[in-house]
């Protein structure tokens, strides 16, 4: 069902476009927030608005009507080259997450996924959540690697997106940024949401989600340092955002600001970073556990050269 919006423009979008406006708002696509335009659907002042570059003023009044969101895709069930299983038992299941693959269906990805991998492989999920995501607890990106809990039981899956919600969870990560972060040791707290562009990344941004990132420095080499990572919060993108923040961007992550020159000389085709350690209290045994999984081979390959230019 389509929604109606209506606020009156905040001081800080005077003068905007309103399909850049329109994304920062409701986090639309800027093609998307055309499309939106074009239909006749927004308005200001209870005038329509006639182009998307047309220029808002503070205080008036814009009503906008989003179209219903697409229906999720359903999960494929196919096993997944490479998506190995640290550890399995009633309740839950911890994969060892392989580059290239979701953690389940989202509009737009065509690619495979955790849930459907683990569905194709005959293993059983929690039916708890929403359909395209059931026995999901917890994300990693697409292009990150590590450790990974699924829910089982429905048991589990309450009580881990509990601890999850809680932060009684030890993730810790493993990137190596470039250059040598001044503290070597530190912490990043600053507020990330979605990108003003639109353009699916996310940043620092006043007003948006608290965001807490601790890490420090495992070994520094002359163009890189290995960090690791102890994350507050768990917001989409969170390490790949704050390194990038902070001016000491992921290696390979040409996303957030790396240096392409560098991702090449180690043959890197997406950042590296790695969930090298994930722990929690068992959701019914009720004692801790831990689970680690070691570098791919990519990410390996780049930390051995440079070693070797060190």
């Amino acid at each position: 069902m389509a929604e109606v919006r209506s606020l009156h423009v905040p001081d800080g979008l005077e003068g905007e476009r309103v399909d850049s406006a329109l994304s920062r708002l409701f986090g639309l696509s800027r093609s998307g927030a055309a499309d939106i335009i074009a239909a006749g659907d927004v308005s200001l002042d209870g005038a329509e608005v006639a182009t998307k570059s047309e220029r808002l003023h503070a205080g008036a009044w814009l009503e906008v009507t989003l179209p219903p969101p697409p229906a999720p895709p359903a999960p494929v069930a196919e096993p997944v080259p490479g998506m190995g299983i640290l550890f399995e038992d009633d309740d839950i299941v911890v994969v060892n997450k392989p580059v290239g693959v979701a953690a389940h269906p989202t509009t737009g990805w065509t690619g495979q996924t955790v849930l459907g991998g683990l569905l194709g492989a005959g293993h059983t999920i929690a039916t708890s959540g929403a359909s395209e995501r059931q026995g999901i607890v917890h994300r990693l990106d697409a292009n990150t690697t590590g450790a990974m809990a699924v829910a089982k039981s429905e048991i589990a899956y309450s009580r881990l997106k509990r601890a999850f919600k809680e932060r009684r969870i030890d993730k810790r990560y493993q990137a190596l940024v470039q250059g040598h972060p001044d503290p070597f040791r530190g912490t990043v707290d600053a507020p990330i949401d979605r990108h003003p562009s639109g353009d699916g990344r996310f940043a620092v941004v006043a007003g948006g989600k608290p965001s807490v990132t601790h890490y420090d420095t495992v070994e520094a080499f002359r163009a890189a340092t290995l960090l690791d990572i102890d994350l507050e919060t768990g917001r989409t993108h969170q390490i790949r955002v704050h390194m990038s923040a902070i001016r000491h961007p992921c290696v390979g992550d040409m996303a957030y600001g790396a240096d392409p020159t560098l991702a090449e000389r180690l043959g890197l085709k997406r950042q590296w970073l790695h969930a090298v350690r994930l722990g929690f209290e068992h959701p019914t045994k009720g004692e801790w556990v831990e689970f680690e999984s070691p570098y791919p081979d990519d990410l390996a390959r780049a930390l051995q050269i440079v070693e070797a230019e060190s």
